[in-house]
Formats: structure tokens, C-alpha cells, sequence
């Protein structure tokens, strides 16, 4: 009877450090894309370059980040979590020490861009395939929770950093948080490990999930169900982008941007708050999703986010409503990156977790590439955001009715069908 309890035991135990291990890793590579805007003007004025050109930096970090995520996620099936992850903050953590003291834009550009870039997508995917495989029966919170690190990280960077470039200055702020982070990265991926299948307990609820095939990426991505997947997260990416990626812009077209609230700026506050909700929402309706169904959370959550994008429009000459309806449009959407990989491991499997996921990732760069540009050519047309946010509107219903309309009939179907003797991965004609 102790034999077989221990073995529990220590997977129960496990499962928790893990989490708590991936989450650390996460925080550790949020500061590169969140506090990214506190160093635009030191770095304006250290190159002499203009803020277009800068930026590109910071486009480089995301589209290397989610483009090569597939690749990036294979390897750490490969070669396992613990040795990539751990190379993935070390680079993340380095790219700041290196970018400290480049002096031209193009090596800012392949150091900032690319080698963090590509560090933070190393972490970022296979920190979520890990824990998906240490949950299999709460993996939307599990993905939440890590997902909610990265999202949340930065606001124990912040203040800090800014209080250093102040004092400091760019060089040695970059220098010593880089350090930090790859310090902190590091050690914690130290301890990172798959599970053990006969240290992890499998329970009658368990069975049919452990039961299904393991698709691979290169089968999965012949599955018609993943790109329907793909669409719905590609719209949720561009709608949320769309909105909040000009946020500060039309703030000062809406009269908020010196208005104060509770004693404090109504845009700071605002940011402040949505970050927040950005990071808490992942884990709470990963948590829902994992009691109550993945498709009938995405309806509650993208249609949310929908009405409270309707309403911010509809009140945006109130400061107030401003800041709360921008937290309430955060919550509604941060929440994609709990709902769609942990539903994409339920449907394929675990096994190719990370490899998998990075596929469906790259719908938040295809997202970022269209959510700002398209927006702001949007406004310079129109010049008001009536288009850019009934475009944001009309994605955020159409995707939730597809969550429960389309995506739900039709992964039951799939399910159901990978149970049956005959199935092959390779056909769709089941799937009619």
C-alpha cells in the first residue's frame, strides 16, 4: 500500500513545484516586451534614431516570438524542457545586457529583436506544453496561470526600472536587470522536468483523455478542426490589438488623457489596472474552463469582451467608466491564452504539446501585425474610431458564436471519433 501511495504522493507534489518553476520562468522573460516603452526614449537619444525606426526593434521581439514558435516548440520536444528552457532565459536575460551597449540600430535590431525574441518564445512555448502534460485535468488553469506570469511580470519590473533609468541610466539598468533575469530564469528552469507516466495517478475521469491518439503537428495541421482553431485566436489576437494597441492615441482623442481619477492620471491608472486583469483573468477562466467546458467559457469570455468594447465606445467621454470598462476589456480577451492551448492539447494531445501549440501561436503575430497597423490606417481614414472598435466588436461575437455553435459540435465529433478502431488521422471525411 506505500508503494503505490508514494509514487502519488510525489506526483501531487510535483506537479505544484512545476507550475510555480514554469510560472517564475515566465516573469522572468515579461520585462523585454512589457517595459519595452520605458526605454524607447533613452534609447532615442543614445542611437539617434526616430521612434519608427526604434520600433521596429519591438516588432522584431514579437514577430520572432510567435513565427518561429513551431520550430522553437519542436525543439524542446527534442532535446526536453529543462536544457531549452533554461538556454531560452539566458538568452532572453542576455539580450538586455548586449543591447546595454550596442551603438548602432542595427545591432539593437539582431540583439533585442532576434536574440530575445527568439529567447522569450523558447520559455513562453515550452513552459505551456510542460505544464499542459503535468495537468491533464486542469490544464486550461495550469496554461492560465503560467500564461498570467508573463502577462502580470513586468509589474514587479516596472517601478524599478524606472526608477533606475532615472538614476542609473540605460547602460547599467539594462546591464544589471538582464542579469537578474537571466539569473532568475535559470535557476528556476534548473529543476524542470516531463512527468513520469507511473508517477502520475490516472483516475476514471482521467481515462478518455489519456485514452485519445497523440497527433503530431504535421498530422494535426491537416486537420481542418485546427485551423478553424487558428481563425477564431487570430480574430481574438486582432481584436484585442486593435483597441489596445492604440489606447494612449485615442485616450487623448477621447478627452482622458489628462483627466484624473481616484486622485491619480486616468491613463496610467487605466494601464495599470488592465494589466491586472490582463493576468488574472488567464488562470480564473482557464479554472472555469476546466469545470464547465472550453467552448462555453469562450462564449462568456470573447462575448464580454464584446459588450464591454461597446460600452467603453458608447462612454468614452467619462474618465471614470474609461478606466473601469478598460480593465473589463481586458479581462475579456487575456483569457486566449489559457482557452486555446489547453482546448488544442484536449483535441490533439499532449504528447507534441509545445510543438503543437507553437503552430497555433502564431496567430498572435499575425494578430499584432494586423491589430495595430490596420487600425491606425483605420483611423487615418475615417479619423475616428467608430470603424476601428466596430471591427474589434463584430470579431469578438463572431468568434464567440463560433466557439459554441461550430467548435463545439464539431471538436465533439472529432473526439468521438478518435475512439473508433477505423479512425486515421490523415482522413476528414469523419469529421462531415
Amino acid at each position: 500500500m506505500t508503494s503505490i501511495s508514494e509514487p502519488m504522493v510525489i506526483a501531487k507534489h510535483s506537479k505544484w513545484v512545476q507550475l510555480l518553476l514554469g510560472l517564475l520562468c515566465m516573469t522572468a522573460i515579461s520585462s523585454p516586451q512589457y517595459v519595452w516603452t520605458l526605454l524607447t526614449k533613452p534609447m532615442i537619444a543614445k542611437l539617434g534614431v526616430g521612434l519608427a525606426e526604434l520600433q521596429v526593434t519591438f516588432s522584431l521581439l514579437i514577430i520572432l516570438q510567435t513565427f518561429f514558435s513551431p520550430f522553437q516548440g519542436r525543439l524542446v520536444e527534442r532535446f526536453g524542457p529543462r536544457l531549452l528552457i533554461s538556454i531560452g532565459t539566458l538568452m532572453a536575460g542576455f539580450s538586455w545586457v548586449i543591447a546595454a551597449h550596442v551603438n548602432s540600430l542595427a545591432s539593437l535590431y539582431l540583439v533585442y529583436g532576434c536574440l530575445g525574441g527568439l529567447g522569450t518564445g523558447i520559455v513562453y512555448i515550452g513552459v505551456v506544453g510542460l505544464v499542459m502534460k503535468w495537468f491533464p485535468q486542469q490544464r486550461g488553469f495550469a496554461a492560465g496561470t503560467v500564461a498570467a506570469g508573463y502577462g502580470m511580470g513586468a509589474i514587479f519590473t516596472t517601478f524599478p526600472i524606472s526608477i533606475s533609468l532615472n538614476t542609473y541610466g540605460l547602460e547599467q539598468t539594462m546591464t544589471v536587470f538582464g542579469l537578474i533575469f537571466a539569473a532568475v530564469g535559470f535557476l528556476a528552469s534548473q529543476n524542470l522536468r516531463l512527468p513520469e507516466t507511473s508517477m502520475t495517478p490516472v483516475s476514471r475521469k482521467d481515462a478518455p483523455v489519456v485514452g485519445l491518439r497523440q497527433f503530431k503537428s504535421g498530422e494535426m495541421l491537416r486537420q481542418p478542426l485546427f485551423w478553424l482553431m487558428f481563425m477564431m485566436m487570430t480574430m481574438m489576437s486582432t481584436s484585442g490589438l486593435m483597441v489596445t494597441s492604440q489606447m494612449a492615441i485615442f485616450a487623448e482623442d477621447f478627452g482622458i488623457s489628462k483627466a484624473v481619477v481616484f486622485g491619480m492620471a486616468a491613463l496610467p491608472l487605466a494601464l495599470t489596472i488592465d494589466r491586472f486583469t490582463n493576468g488574472l483573468t488567464r488562470p480564473l477562466f482557464g479554472f472555469i474552463s476546466d469545470r464547465y467546458g472550453r467552448e462555453n467559457t469562450m462564449f462568456i469570455a470573447f462575448a464580454l469582451e464584446g459588450v464591454a468594447m461597446t460600452l467603453w465606445l458608447a462612454c468614452r467621454e467619462d474618465p471614470l467608466l474609461f478606466v473601469l470598462l478598460s480593465g473589463v476589456v481586458f479581462f475579456g480577451w487575456g483569457e486566449i491564452f489559457s482557452l486555446f492551448p489547453s482546448t488544442l492539447t484536449d483535441t490533439f494531445g499532449s504528447e507534441n504539446a509545445s510543438a503543437n501549440y507553437g503552430w497555433l501561436y502564431i496567430s498572435q503575430g499575425i494578430g499584432a501585425i494586423f491589430g495595430g497597423p490596420l487600425a491606425a490606417l483605420m483611423y487615418q481614414h475615417t479619423h475616428n474610431w467608430h470603424l476601428v472598435f466596430g471591427c474589434a466588436i463584430t470579431f469578438d461575437f463572431i468568434t464567440a458564436g463560433l466557439a459554441l455553435w461550430v467548435l463545439k459540435p464539431w471538436r465533439a465529433r472529432f473526439m468521438r471519433a478518435q475512439q473508433k478502431p477505423e479512425y486515421r488521422p490523415h482522413s476528414t471525411s469523419d469529421l462531415a
